[in-house]
């Protein structure tokens, strides 16, 4: 299902639109299940660690995942370190998760594909 998200194209979002509910958090996470919803600062977001061979891999992905948030218009936080790059995203101007979240993780997922390591 995560190719079915990544197909699909982020909607404008404007303050007060509404938040995705518990039940299309619930059933959105399935689509991206290696993904973690957490709150921070009382702001419900989705995360997930990337393990990448070195330096140089992680900031290449960090890069692809940052072209494809530039095409959608949708921005995560990307933390990159040695052989590792944190993706988080959550829909600013509501403070929350939106559906735009989800279809960016899946679109992130798909950017890591070339870059992948196999767990030990």
């Amino acid at each position: 299902m995560t190719e079915i998200l990544a197909t699909q194209h982020c909607e404008a979002c404007r303050r007060g639109a509404p938040t995705a509910t518990e039940a299309e958090i619930a059933t959105l996470s399935q689509s991206v299940p290696e993904w973690t919803v957490l709150e921070r600062d009382g702001i419900l977001r989705l995360e997930r660690v990337y393990r990448l061979r070195n330096f140089v891999d992680a900031m290449a992905f960090a890069n692809a995942a940052g072209e494809a948030a530039e095409a959608e218009g949708h921005h995560p936080a990307l933390l990159t370190e040695w052989g590792r790059v944190t993706v988080t995203w959550w829909s600013h101007k509501i403070r929350g998760l939106h559906r735009n979240d989800f279809i960016m993780a899946s679109k992130t997922d798909l950017a890591y594909r070339p870059f992948r390591v196999e767990e030990d």
